[in-house]
């Protein structure tokens, strides 16, 4: 069985993501925070991690930027997931004995106009994952308390499913990278990130973007990180359409590598998000 760290108790999105991309024979390995699934997977405790990196609603995730440059894993895909949010309770706790809602504070933001209009009256707890507070709750036999996860992490920890989808908005999207010791080599189509710095000078970041609009390659996503030492300049995290077995994208990351301090190629892994209905 293929060994997939990721980041949260089990029944968390990223074990959810897990499954989607590998499958449901997967030895699943939960990591107290997105460095240990790093560490995990770069000293050969995982054959493989999924760590997310983009919300639809909320934005990147930068610390799993930050990560890529610390670790030399190699991105080999990427999957998309829905996040659905349901409101668990421990079995016979109605909605009248609820007090507190345990959940990540990015779950209770994107619950909260629902969660105002079902418990007016309920305190919105902080905790450090989804699965996590649902997990909580059956431990400690909170009879006062509901969680905000996924219904995998109801089935998981024997809560009932309260309500379901209580997310404010249904465009709610996670993107999660596949990271792995050894890079992919996928055929056709694909999508390849780099790292880059440019000299703190008038139009860097043009001329190192110019190589692929001159080649009608599609940018897909552009991140800029603090580059550490140096105060007010920055390292860019580029995501673009295309496998490097292209010329076109051979010799657009020929110019660019020219045009940079430095460059790294982060991965090129089948193109696959944004396919779907």
């Amino acid at each position: 069985m293929v060994r997939v760290a990721f980041q949260g108790e089990r029944g968390a999105f990223s074990e959810e993501a897990a499954i989607v991309h590998f499958g449901a024979d997967v030895s699943p390995i939960p990591c107290r925070s997105f460095s240990e699934v790093f560490t995990a997977v770069s000293t050969g405790g995982a054959d493989f991690g999924v760590v997310p990196i983009e919300n639809s609603l909320t934005g990147s995730v930068y610390s799993n930027y930050d990560l890529l440059m610390e670790h030399a894993l190699h991105i080999v895909g990427e999957t998309e997931v829905r996040i659905r949010h349901c409101l668990l309770c421990l079995p016979g706790v109605g909605l009248e004995k609820v007090r507190r809602v345990l959940s990540h504070p990015q779950a209770l933001s994107q619950c909260e106009r629902s969660l105002r209009a079902l418990l007016p009256w309920a305190e919105l707890v902080p905790m450090y994952d989804t699965a996590g507070s649902a997990k909580v709750l059956k431990e400690k036999g909170l009879k006062d308390a509901a969680a905000v996860a996924g219904r995998r992490a109801a089935e998981i920890y024997g809560l009932v499913v309260v309500k379901e989808g209580i997310e404010d908005s249904a465009e709610n999207y996670t993107r999660f990278l596949i990271l792995s010791p050894k890079p992919a080599c996928p055929e056709g189509a694909a999508k390849t990130s780099v790292v880059f710095a440019v000299e703190n000078v008038p139009g860097a970041l043009y001329r190192c973007l110019e190589p692929f609009a001159t080649r009608g390659i599609d940018l897909a996503n552009i991140e800029s990180r603090p580059l550490r030492g140096r105060r007010w300049e920055y390292i860019f995290y580029l995501d673009f359409v295309g496998n490097l077995q292209e010329k076109p994208v051979r010799e657009a990351l020929e110019e660019l590598r020219k045009r940079t301090e430095f460059l790294r190629v982060l991965g090129c892994y089948p193109h696959k998000v944004g396919k779907g209905p």
